[in-house]
């Protein structure tokens, strides 16, 4: 069962990460039209595919992502390929939402700004190189990676949870007309700071400062041979 649940969740990734991106595309393709044109429904379509669709597949697929990290061994700040997939994301979304979202407000108003087509492009330029991470797994373990500490799988409660709440979160927000992925934001930060810290516990224990049985020793001697 738990391994069901973990293929689901990948396959939500996959599907809202491959919205995500096309839907990116789409995007590109209405900021030209709209520039090369002058025609502004061409930007109000565009402001409704990123504030009803592109939203919320950018905030799923982040989250699935998240914890598909969070919930296996991979963690966030144990491998290269990991942590630059995590920034790049944390960086198209703050793209999204607090510079691109502003500009297709404007433009749907006439404030057409010619900078909009240059940051879906990066945003898409990322998505490629995301993927290309994610297939070849370059560059190793970073310095923070204890390799004596191997985080273990989450159990099938934590994956069942991580399907329903991006469609909760969607519910929601088909009810009250804003995207807002709430409940994703919590889940993610409020079981990744609990798997922070049972991380640092098995670290110290497995570097010797202490264990379930008591600390240990440091002026224990091994006997030898008799």
């Amino acid at each position: 069962m738990q391994k069901r649940a973990r293929t689901l969740l990948v396959w939500l990734h996959v599907v809202t990460s491959v919205g995500w991106l096309s839907q990116a595309v789409a995007l590109l393709a209405l900021l030209l039209y709209g520039l090369e044109t002058g025609d502004v429904s061409a930007f109000r379509m565009a402001r409704v595919l990123d504030h009803h669709v592109l939203a919320f597949m950018g905030a799923a697929s982040a989250f699935s992502g998240m914890m598909l990290s969070a919930t296996t061994p991979w963690g966030y700040f144990r491998h290269w390929w990991v942590l630059t997939k995590f920034a790049i994301t944390v960086a198209q979304l703050y793209i999204g939402i607090f510079i691109l979202s502003d500009r297709l407000e404007a433009a749907s108003h006439g404030h057409v700004t010619p900078w909009m087509p240059i940051g879906t492009t990066l945003m898409i330029s990322g998505f490629a190189f995301q993927t290309w991470l994610s297939v070849a797994k370059p560059w190793g373990r970073t310095p923070w990676a204890d390799p004596k500490v191997k985080l273990p799988t989450a159990g099938t409660g934590m994956f069942v949870l991580a399907l329903v709440v991006p469609v909760a979160d969607l519910v929601i927000g088909l009810r009250t007309g804003s995207p807002a992925p709430f409940l994703m934001l919590v889940t993610v930060m409020a079981y990744s700071v609990t798997r922070a810290a049972r991380g640092r516990s098995r670290s110290s224990g497995a570097s010797g400062r202490g264990s379930a049985a008591g600390p240990a020793r440091r002026d224990a001697v091994a006997r030898g041979p008799r």
